[in-house]
């Protein structure tokens, strides 16, 4: 880290001790086990065979290759060699314990991992080519699918998302609710169900909105029986019910396979891990590897207790713990460990690095995310123009996709390659956030019919019976806002006009707002209610992602002076991210790589930011919410489902920092969608401090979740504040001060464009509404009658 480019990054996160340490792990003895002890000549010849293929094995995973009979719990920390692991103990049952290779098992999670086990098990001393194709190194879906297959099933795989969500919504067509629900909302609680042992038919009723999914979900359901088809869960369920109700076939397939072997075992749902049980029994020959602190995807029914609680199901396990890391220099692994040591539900372990290495870890307290986004990506350009490294070295690491936005759209405006491991799709593309701006698009040309279809749902008017009527009135008589014919559309109801008619009047009122005030007005006079509404929203996990979108969209649409500024940067947007859609596939190749910290687990990168690691975003929000289903798992409410999802959050943030391994930059904005945020307790925390004051305002706050909606979510922003301090909050040193570590803030706000009195001892400000305000240089104090200046105020939410 050149510290002469940039003073902004600092050796611990803003709010820590001066006095505290920074973390810093043991460097191991880098002291090899060749196996030569042994007794056994084909077990010291296998060993030494290894070792001169330049594959050196550490006391821990030599013990793991050795254990071969019965149960196998191998605890394999980030970046600790698993896969070495895995593969040479694949080939030491096949040269030293002489195990027939069609009789070996090994199950992982990507078709990726799985070709790469493949690969390196034929490329071990001593392994014939044909021997190693015989092992069957395939993923759960792939196995099951096999099994399936061999047992004459014959259906079509409907395993392509765009084709799932085209057929849900025809679905809801059919049935009178058109886009009530996003289909991937629905295919999410779908999954849910069926990873965890149950079927559509078991989704709850207790709800208009639950009766409704159900309805939809239990019709796909029957579409797919009807037509042949299944879908990805369908494999699973399928093979699942198949060794259930064929014990002949069940037993064939416990004599045949001896050895089991699962990768990634955190990451197993209750369905596979039924399914490897199964057929790991009576032998129990069964070794699972997987990291109980990297068990981030309990939304896809992932079980960290599978792994805590090993020994309960086998009583006869062997623990073995792979503690060095291979991957990243001592203090970033140290970082990584004081970072993870504060869960409570956790096998305790602690990392050593392997290497040592001069680079730590630094931290950035950008005033914003755009601020965040600007020093990240100026940073990126002088490392490479100075050719200490390329793009393809860095990653960027956010909590959620929404986060990506500033980042992205600087990585854009300045043609600087990039992937996005993510759907592609810039924000202003969001089915959520698109009806925003053709709503702002009206407002600037009331003949946008392109944009009208976008408004149309929002009325809940069918989008191809309005056009149409739209088109064929206007044609007879043309108006300068077209979207009035809908007074005329047959069949409406009153209330349904008088919709109708607030609806063209706020389209009329947006033209002499800032941009940001008009997304504002469109959220306060339906919107946020609109989404709310067709959210259904107890049942639905998204709702704080969806107004986190729309908080995104606000404070992107505040850096402009009029919508038609705004409209034009979003337009120029988006034509340059499909100019480079054209040129994107998933090799990173000399890129920049964004994605989110889900995405970003078991890959590796020189440099990585992790951005956004603020409060209310790294533990994000949403979590700290915990789901229902979640809940119902853990079988207690409040204290029991804080914990768990606070613990998951943790385990985020030890993934993201887990992922480099020479420099690791860690920002934590002081405003987040203008409202101003704490650095994350995770990072404090590793430094010593006490962060039990946020523990205890999210507690709050998931209790208040629990006990009934929480009607800020999607509340009323207040335009006019009181008079108060005169200090803008979103880009001055008092919001970078703001959120040392301490509680959160009960209160939500949010950041605004004002103008502040200038004059010593007058707290006077307004709020600035329109374009004309935006424009004006000066404004006298409506108090003291001295000039104002144009900044930012926060405003409570």
């Amino acid at each position: 880290m050149n510290k002469a480019t940039t003073s902004r990054f600092e050796n611990k996160p803003f709010g820590a001790s001066t006095a505290a340490k920074v973390p810093k792990a043991e460097v191991a003895q880098a002291k090899r086990e060749a196996g030569n002890r042994s007794a056994d000549a084909r077990e010291t010849g296998y060993f030494r065979a290894l070792a001169e293929a330049g594959i050196s094995l550490n006391a821990a995973q030599t013990e793991a290759v050795r254990c071969t009979e019965g149960p196998l719990l191998t605890l394999a920390g980030a970046g600790s060699g698993k896969t070495s692991t895995l593969v040479c103990r694949t080939g030491y049952l096949l040269n030293v314990r002489g195990a027939d290779p069609s009789g070996i098992l090994l199950l992982t999670f990507s078709s990726k991992a799985a070709a790469e086990m493949r690969e390196r098990i034929a490329a071990l001393p001593g392994i014939d080519p044909y021997e190693a194709g015989r092992i069957q190194a395939r993923t759960f879906h792939s196995f099951c699918l096999w099994l399936l297959f061999s047992q004459g099933g014959q259906k079509e795989i409907f395993g392509d998302t765009r084709r799932q969500h085209i057929q849900l919504q025809q679905i809801m067509r059919e049935l009178g609710m058109q886009d009530a629900y996003p289909p991937e909302n629905l295919l999410a609680l779908l999954s849910s169900y069926k990873v965890n042992l149950m079927t559509a038919r078991q989704l709850p009723e207790k709800s208009d909105a639950d009766r409704q999914m159900k309805r939809i979900l239990l019709r796909y359901e029957a579409w797919k029986e009807e037509t042949g088809r299944i879908d990805f869960d369908d494999v699973l369920t399928g093979a699942h019910a198949l060794l259930k109700q064929r014990p002949e076939l069940l037993e064939r397939l416990r004599r045949r396979f001896t050895h089991l072997m699962v990768d990634e075992f955190q990451d197993t749902n209750l369905l596979q891990y039924e399914v490897v049980k199964m057929i790991a029994a009576p032998r129990n020959n069964l070794m699972v590897v997987g990291d109980d602190d990297q068990t981030i995807y309990s939304f896809n029914g992932a079980r960290s207790e599978f792994i805590l609680e090993f020994e309960r199901l086998y009583p006869r396990a062997r623990v073995v713990t792979l503690d060095i890391n291979y991957r990243s220099v001592p203090a970033i692994v140290g970082l990584g460990n004081e970072v993870i040591r504060h869960n409570k539900q956790r096998r305790a372990k602690t990392l050593r690095a392997s290497r040592g290495g001069a680079p730590q870890p630094v931290y950035l307290r950008p005033a914003s995310a755009d601020d965040e986004a600007k020093e990240i990506v100026d940073f990126i350009q002088r490392e490479v123009s100075s050719q200490r490294r390329g793009y393809g070295d860095f990653a960027v690491l956010y909590r959620s996709s929404s986060s990506n936005r500033a980042v992205l759209e600087q990585l854009v405006m300045r043609d600087i390659p990039h992937i996005d491991y993510g759907d592609g799709r810039l924000l202003y593309e969001h089915w959520l956030v698109k009806p925003v701006l053709d709503h702002l698009r009206l407002s600037i040309n009331r003949r946008d019919f392109d944009a009208m279809q976008s408004v149309l749902p929002t009325l809940y008017i069918n989008r191809d019976k309005g056009m149409t009527h739209i088109r064929e009135t206007d044609a007879g008589r043309p108006k300068k806002g077209p979207l009035v014919h809908l007074l005329t559309l047959p069949g409406l109801k009153e209330f349904q006009l008088d919709k109708i008619r607030q609806r063209l009047e706020v389209i009329r009122s947006l033209k002499g707002l800032v941009p940001a005030a008009a997304v504002t007005q469109i959220r306060q006079s339906f919107y946020d209610a609109y989404i709310q509404a067709g959210e259904h929203s107890e049942q639905t996990s998204h709702r704080e992602m969806l107004k986190e979108m729309l908080d995104e969209l606000e404070t992107s649409a505040g850096r402009f002076d009029s919508i038609a500024a705004f409209l034009a940067f979003v337009d120029d947007m988006l034509l340059k991210n499909r100019q480079t859609a054209a040129v994107k596939s998933q090799a990173q190749g000399s890129r920049v790589a964004l994605m989110t910290i889900h995405k970003s687990k078991g890959l590796e990168f020189p440099a990585v930011f992790l951005i956004g690691a603020s409060e209310g975003t790294l533990p994000h929000s949403s979590a700290l919410g915990a789901d229902s289903l979640r809940d119902t798992r853990v079988g207690a409410e409040g204290e029991a489902g804080y914990l768990e999802a606070l613990e998951e959050e943790r385990r985020l943030a030890y993934v993201a920092v887990t992922r480099a391994k020479e420099e690791l930059f860690i920002s934590s904005p002081a405003a987040l969608r203008g409202k101003k945020a704490a650095v994350s307790r995770f990072l404090l925390s590793a430094f010593g401090q006490d962060t039990s004051a946020s523990d205890a305002a999210s507690r709050a706050e998931y209790g208040a979740r629990r006990s009934g909606p929480d009607p800020g979510r999607f509340g009323k922003v207040r335009t006019f504040g009181r008079t108060g301090s005169s200090g803008g909050a979103a880009s001055g040193a008092g919001a970078a001060g703001a959120g040392s570590g301490g509680a959160a803030q009960p209160q939500r706000t949010q950041s605004v464009p004002a103008w502040l009195c200038g004059s010593p001892g007058c707290v006077a400000w307004t709020r600035i509404m329109h374009s004309k305000d935006m424009q004006a240089a000066h404004k006298p104090c409506p108090l003291c009658g001295s000039p104002m200046k144009k900044g930012r105020k926060d405003v409570p939410v």
